[in-house]
C-alpha cells in the first residue's frame, strides 16, 4: 500500500480530490473578481446597454446537456456498461466543441449589433469573462480526449484509478457547467 492511499485512508480525501478543490477554489475568486469589477465599472457610467443575443441561451442549453450526458457516461462506466460509458462519452466531447462554436457565434452576434470588443467596456468585460470561461471549457475538452483515448484504446475496466480520474474529470466539467449558468444569469441580469 502506498503513502498517498495510506494517507488518502486517514483524511478521507484523495490528494487528487483536494488539489481539484484548490484549483475550482481560485477558478472562482477569479469569476468572483470579474463580475464584481463588471458591476462596480457599471455604476461609474458611460455604460453601453445592448441585449444579450440570444445565441447564448443555446450554449446554455448545450453545456447543461453535455453535463447529463458526462454523468450518463460515469453511470454507465461504473456499472459495466461500456457502449453507454463510451457514448456518451462521445456525445459529451462532441456538445463540449459545440458550445465553443456557439459562444463564437455569440461573439459574432454582440459584435453585429456594435458591442465589439473594443467599443465599450460593457462588452468587452463580456467578451473577457466569456472567453476566460471558454478557456476552462476547452481544458475540459482536452481532458475529454485523454479519457476518450484511454476509452477506446486501453481495454474496459473500471479500476479505482480510473474511476478516480474519471471522477474528477466529471467534476471539473460539471463545475464549468455550472459556472456558465451563473454567468449567463449574471449577464442576463445586468442587462
Amino acid at each position: 500500500m502506498s503513502a498517498v492511499t495510506q494517507q488518502y485512508r486517514r483524511s478521507k480525501i484523495h490528494p487528487y480530490q483536494f488539489a481539484l478543490w484548490v484549483g475550482l477554489a481560485t477558478i472562482i475568486m477569479m469569476f468572483v473578481a470579474f463580475t464584481s469589477a463588471y458591476v462596480v465599472r457599471r455604476a461609474a457610467g458611460n455604460w453601453y446597454e445592448f441585449k444579450l443575443p440570444d445565441i447564448f441561451m443555446a450554449s446554455t442549453v448545450v453545456i447543461l446537456l453535455s453535463s447529463a450526458t458526462f454523468q450518463l457516461s460515469f453511470n454507465g462506466f461504473k456499472k459495466g456498461r461500456e457502449l453507454v460509458y463510451k457514448g456518451m462519452m462521445i456525445a459529451t466531447f462532441l456538445l463540449g466543441i459545440a458550445f465553443v462554436i456557439l459562444q463564437y457565434q455569440g461573439w459574432k452576434a454582440m459584435d453585429a449589433q456594435g458591442a465589439t470588443l473594443t467599443v465599450n467596456p460593457s462588452s468587452s468585460f463580456i467578451y473577457l469573462i466569456s472567453g476566460v470561461h471558454v478557456a476552462h471549457v476547452l481544458g475540459g475538452i482536452t481532458i475529454l480526449m485523454v479519457a476518450l483515448t484511454h476509452a477506446f484504446v486501453l481495454p474496459f475496466r473500471a479500476t479505482e484509478r480510473r474511476t478516480m480520474r474519471f471522477s474528477l474529470s466529471l467534476q471539473y466539467w460539471h463545475f464549468v457547467d455550472i459556472l456558465w449558468v451563473y454567468l449567463f444569469m449574471f449577464f442576463l441580469l445586468q442587462s
